[in-house]
């Protein structure tokens, strides 16, 4: 469990939101949206505001380093999820990511590039948002799912996932596309894969049974499976609850695997045991995140980067807020 993995990061970027809400113009193709009339707009930002960063607060409990940024922003509601517009790679590389809703492509912020550059060693940044003027786009690590052992990016076909800059992707990053149908049980297609899997080091839990084809059913259990990893096979109820929704982290004592508390208690005995044979499960209730359809694995933006030695390397980092 202590052994260091490509696959599981060091550190993580939050946005801990001061008016968080469910984004009205992402809610047609996203179909794990919810909405509480009972509680007052106010009351959901406030909680959300206290779930970010409670989590913040125990990532770096377990030995995560967590840059948690400010956003005061109104305009913004879907900015918690950061996932979505930037990813980091092993080697000094990032890259910046084009986004489907017109109300999401203000998340990106130069204050957060600028950090990840003075803070660890970056050799260059890709930026494909301009593919946002073709109507082209790929929500970055929600759009994939990548395979940082087996270099594979798997990746289920939606409006936020094009093949084209999946294609353009992979070529720049030195991964192989792996593509996919997937779909709800009302047989709409999954808004972003990383709602339907998760890929650690040892482990992979991913939804079987919304991949329609059966060849290509198999082809990616196999492709999981020949990098030795265990396949938990989630149900349908499961990835409902967000169960798929996790991401391995790298802690003070070992491999964490962090979820959302709704997503742990709607796992099996046995499933939590094949988990917990390579990382420690870590959950957060975050309840009203998730009614913004995304959760635990949507909060945190991985940083597969290496640190510089003359940085203060304190576990919780605190930007300037984004007004």
């Amino acid at each position: 469990m202590k052994r260091l993995s490509v696959q599981a990061p060091k550190g993580v970027v939050m946005i801990r939101p001061h008016h968080f809400g469910p984004n009205p113009m992402t809610a047609e193709d996203n179909a794990f949206q919810a909405t509480d009339a009972a509680r007052q707009p106010s009351a959901i930002a406030k909680e959300a505001y206290d779930e970010v960063s409670r989590m913040a607060d125990g990532l770096a409990d377990a030995g995560v380093a967590v840059h948690l940024f400010e956003d005061e922003t109104t305009t913004r509601p879907d900015s918690v999820f950061p996932n979505n517009w930037f990813s980091t790679h092993s080697g000094g590389h990032v890259a910046i990511y084009p986004m489907y809703s017109e109300s999401r492509q203000s998340e990106r912020r130069a204050d957060i590039i600028e950090m990840l550059k003075n803070e660890y060693r970056v050799q260059d940044v890709i930026d494909y948002s301009g593919l946002e003027k073709d109507g082209v786009y790929l929500e970055g690590t929600g759009a994939m799912v990548l395979d940082h052992i087996g270099r594979v990016a798997y990746a289920a076909r939606s409006n936020r996932t094009n093949e084209v800059a999946l294609e353009r992707f992979c070529t720049h990053f030195n991964f192989e596309p792996m593509i996919f149908g997937a779909v709800d049980r009302q047989g709409n297609s999954i808004y972003h894969t990383n709602v339907l899997m998760c890929i650690g080091t040892e482990f992979a839990l991913i939804g079987t049974s919304m991949i329609p084809d059966a060849a290509r059913r198999q082809e990616i259990c196999a492709r999981l499976e020949e990098t030795g990893r265990q396949v938990i096979d989630l149900t349908l109820k499961q990835i409902e609850n967000f169960a798929g929704n996790a991401i391995e982290l790298d802690g003070a004592d070992g491999r964490v695997v962090v979820m959302s508390a709704r997503a742990l208690a709607s796992l099996r005995a046995e499933q939590i045991k094949a988990l917990e044979v390579s990382a420690r499960v870590l959950a957060f209730d975050v309840p009203t995140i998730e009614l913004a359809g995304g959760s635990v694995r949507c909060m945190l933006a991985g940083v597969h980067l290496s640190r510089r030695e003359n940085v203060n390397k304190q576990p919780l980092y605190a930007a300037m807020s984004d007004r």
